[in-house]
């Protein structure tokens, strides 16, 4: 029998800073080493108070670009739908674009004590047209020789997954990654190679083991899995319910066991 090849991935938890909840879940599943990493929302209510944690967590921390959740923060806040149409016809405003990605990139150092790690966007947002330019010159500015890597959006292996979860993950898809990645490798950022933890947010926990357990399986080198825990189901939260059903599944001895058994190592 051929042995089964070693796989690195990273599997990285989103949103650090929108709530205590799922700063919790996202600590603790970092201590279970069940995570590579976190994307921060720099603006969040929780983000000031969970950042010394986080940043001890031993995970690597990326910013969460955002431009459709406003969090008390001024800026370019729309939704994303609006924000998609917008930028596809160029009628966003350069200038405020610009100094939205300047300020939380100033935040994110000046929070979290270094530059981040990773760059991605709140509902993908960084790889918008408009967005995505002025993004890819800011951070070549800022660190040039030592450049984050860059979420590219490309679907990963979708076998045995609902037609419905299949064409939203090539939609996010199709919103701006081929773009992206060909202007990002031009100028020598790093990326992932494909994309996966892309759902309906429905189902809980059986649905999303049985999702979670088909992305593991089919995972590559080089592959990101993304994911959205939380601790407690909060009511102003809309995914909640779902968030904690996420975090029950990638706690649980099943993962474990998946990344014994497909090979896979976190990085």
């Amino acid at each position: 029998m051929a042995e089964v090849e070693e796989k690195r991935i990273v599997i990285c938890a989103d949103d650090f800073g929108l709530n205590p909840a799922i700063d919790t879940a996202i600590l603790q599943l970092a201590q279970q080493r069940r995570l590579s990493a976190t994307s921060c929302l720099v603006d969040g209510p929780s983000f000031a108070s969970g950042v010394h944690a986080v940043r001890a967590s031993g995970l690597q921390l990326g910013l969460h670009l955002n431009f459709t959740d406003a969090l008390g923060a001024p800026g370019v806040y729309l939704p994303v739908s609006t924000l998609i149409i917008r930028s596809w016809l160029g009628r966003l405003d350069p200038g405020q674009l610009r100094e939205q990605i300047v300020r939380q990139l100033d935040c994110f150092e000046a929070m979290v004590g270094r530059p981040p790690d990773f760059v991605d966007g709140h509902q993908h947002v960084h790889q918008f047209p408009q967005i995505r330019s002025l993004l890819l010159d800011e951070l070549q500015g800022r660190y040039a020789g030592a450049l984050p890597w860059l979420r590219y959006t490309h679907a990963g292996r979708l076998a045995g997954l609902t037609l419905g979860l299949r064409a939203k993950a090539h939609l996010i898809q199709a919103l701006g990654s081929r773009s992206f990645a060909k202007q990002a490798h031009d100028m020598a950022f790093p990326m992932n190679r494909d994309f996966l933890g892309v759902y309906d947010f429905q189902g809980g926990q059986t649905a999303y083991c049985r999702l979670l357990q088909n992305w593991l399986m089919q995972a590559r080198n080089g592959d990101l899995i993304m994911c959205h825990p939380a601790s407690q189901a909060l009511a102003q939260d809309s995914l909640g319910v779902q968030r904690l059903a996420e975090f029950d599944v990638l706690r649980s001895h099943a993962v474990g066991d998946w990344l014994q058994e497909y090979r896979l190592t976190l990085v």
